[in-house]
C-alpha cells in the first residue's frame, strides 16, 4: 500500500468518491461548510488503484479530518490513511487532529477510539442544524438511529504521540 498527497489529476476522482459516499462535495462540520473536493487530501493506493481518501482541513494548530473513506473494508486502508494524517500533522507542526462523526456512527466511534483518539465533545442538535445548511443530511443513519447530534473526537500530536 502506498499513501500520498493528492494530485491535480486526482480531483475527478476525489469529486467522485466524496459525491458517491457523501451525497455532496460540501461537508458541514461545527457549522461550518468546506468544500472537501478542494482541500489537501491523503490518497491510499493498493496495486497501483485508488483505494482510500482522507480529505483534511488546517486551522492554526489543529488538523481537522474532514473526510475518511476506505473503498475496500478490511484492507487497513482507513488505519493507513490516519497514520498518514497524524505523520503530516507532526510534519506540519500542528498539535491537535480532530474530527466530527455523527452520533449514528458506532462503527466510527470504534475505530477512531481504537486508533487513540479520544471523545472531547457532544455536540447536541448541531447535525440538525447543519440540514439546514445541507439538507441531504439523512433523518435516519446506520442501524436505524436518528441522527442529531456531532461527536467530536481527537488525538493530541507531538514528539511523543
Amino acid at each position: 500500500m502506498r499513501i500520498r498527497a493528492v494530485a491535480e489529476d486526482d480531483r475527478t476522482w476525489v469529486e467522485k468518491v466524496l459525491t458517491e459516499r457523501w451525497g455532496s462535495t460540501t461537508m458541514v462540520s461545527r457549522g461550518v461548510r468546506l468544500a472537501a473536493d478542494r482541500l489537501p487530501a491523503l490518497v491510499a493506493e493498493v496495486d497501483g488503484e485508488r483505494a482510500g481518501l482522507l480529505t483534511y482541513h488546517r486551522s492554526g494548530d489543529e488538523i481537522e479530518i474532514v473526510t475518511l473513506d476506505a473503498l475496500r473494508s478490511g484492507a487497513g486502508i482507513g488505519r493507513a490513511l490516519l497514520d498518514a494524517v497524524h505523520e503530516e500533522t507532526r510534519r506540519l507542526g500542528a498539535t491537535r487532529l480532530w474530527l466530527i462523526t455523527s452520533n449514528d456512527n458506532v462503527e466510527a466511534l470504534r475505530f477512531y477510539q481504537r486508533a487513540g483518539y479520544r471523545i472531547t465533545a457532544v455536540h447536541s442538535g448541531a447535525v440538525d442544524r447543519a440540514r439546514e445548511v445541507k439538507p441531504s443530511i439523512p433523518l435516519v443513519g446506520a442501524h436505524g438511529i436518528e441522527i442529531h447530534d456531532e461527536i467530536e473526537l481527537a488525538r493530541m500530536v507531538g514528539t511523543g504521540a
